[in-house]
């Protein structure tokens, strides 16, 4: 009888152990296909011109050298379409925060009258719109053409990060916490500010982070709104107005760059691009994990 209950151990272990090595393998594999692509560019940013035209370059870079990013840094295009997406960026965070804070905080307490009708008037978002057109025809109307304002107001609020900051509203800020300050004399602004907002810094830094990211890689509205005034362009449109070109000859604005093989200077443009979102991540890793994982234990 112990014998068989041993084999029994042995079996379930041996099981067990082939399922997490099932399991290990998919992520490691998961995060090479995330992960080799990025690797290659930023080889073919720092690898020389002829080695990228010979494709000899995929994971690891050959004549290694930086002038692409000297060029880069020259141009004052680039300099200024990479100031515009910072103050952007750091804009439509703060504008889509506030919003849908101040939209949840209400929506995820009971008192409200409505809340549920309200609720799913925001999900309608989710589903229906208006289209490209009329969207397009509305910042005409309101002259916001050719400004940053125009990508700015009009995503700056997202009925996903509304639900998802009011679900974790509704069940991280106890009813009866609201009712204690309620008792010492706090209004509903004091209890926001001083309860709700520091409770809540986990899922706070994961929806501006969500907001952040999907403004530094949209660049679509850009497309449409930001037609003449070139000044206004953000990183994400010169990189796609750099990445469209067809010829062979590549050139900067302002330095005249010529390549014989415009990839170089493609490739490094789109490290240029992404590294400041990356540099952002370490900083708020820690509330990132927390958030993300707000809900999905159950005490």
């Amino acid at each position: 009888m112990k014998t068989s209950n041993g084999t029994l151990a042995m079996h379930r272990k041996k099981r067990f152990d082939i399922w997490d090595v099932l399991i290990r393998l998919s992520l490691i594999i998961s995060s090479l296909v995330c992960l080799l692509p990025f690797v290659h560019v930023v080889s073919k940013s720092l690898s020389n011109d002829a080695y990228v035209i010979a494709n000899k370059v995929f994971l690891w870079p050959q004549g290694v050298t930086i002038e692409a990013y000297k060029k880069i840094l020259q141009d004052e295009s680039i300099l200024r379409s990479l100031y515009v997406s910072i103050v952007v960026t750091v804009l439509f965070t703060i504008i889509g925060m506030i919003i849908t804070i101040c939209a949840a905080y209400p929506l995820s307490r009971p008192q409200l009258k409505g809340r549920t009708a309200l609720t799913v008037i925001f999900m309608f978002t989710l589903y229906f719109h208006g289209g490209i057109i009329p969207e397009y025809m509305l910042i005409n109307n309101l002259g916001l053409l050719d400004s940053m304002w125009s990508i700015i107001l009009p995503p700056a609020f997202s009925a996903f990060n509304l639900l998802i900051m009011k679900t974790a509203l509704s069940s991280s800020i106890p009813v009866s916490l609201e009712e204690s300050a309620r008792i010492d004399g706090a209004g509903h602004f004091r209890i926001l500010v001083n309860i709700v907002i520091p409770l809540s810094k986990p899922i706070m830094a994961t929806l501006a982070l969500f907001y952040a990211v999907g403004r530094w890689n949209t660049y679509q509205d850009a497309l449409f709104y930001i037609k003449q005034n070139v000044d206004m362009r953000p990183l994400q449109l010169k990189l796609y107005y750099l990445v469209i070109q067809a010829s062979e000859s590549f050139q900067l604005e302002a330095t005249q760059v010529q390549l014989s093989n415009p990839e170089v200077l493609k490739a490094s443009c789109v490290v240029f691009a992404t590294l400041p979102i990356l540099c952002v991540y370490p900083f708020i890793q820690k509330y990132f994990v927390q958030g993300v994982m707000l809900g999905a234990v159950k005490e």
